[in-house]
């Protein structure tokens, strides 16, 4: 379980650094959640913009094993706002050129 969990908040972080901001909360629950996406800051109760998945599903989607469509078809993703859309940036890529 703690290697989970460290690959889990590890893959977390990587989405804050490609897809920096703080307009979507991204919880993977018991394991870690970030907030990322540029956009509106939020700062107060519960985010208008929110994604929540199991650490595997999680898992699976950031290293492209599980696509964004699929899983949110599959009902294993739980998203909500206009901006809770992961696509652009899962799966999680090790070289991707920063900006």
């Amino acid at each position: 379980m703690g290697t989970r969990r460290t690959a889990v908040r590890f893959t977390l972080e990587e989405l804050a650094d490609v897809a920096p901001g703080n307009s979507v909360e991204v919880r993977v629950p018991p394991d870690g959640a970030v907030q990322a996406v540029a956009g509106p800051r939020h700062t107060r109760g519960t985010p208008p913009n929110v994604v929540e998945t199991d650490p595997d599903t999680w898992l699976r989607l950031a290293t492209g094993a599980l696509t964004w469509t699929d899983a949110v078809a599959q009902g294993k993703v739980h998203a909500s706002g206009a901006r809770a859309d992961l696509a652009d940036w899962l799966p999680l890529q090790a070289a991707r050129p920063r900006a």
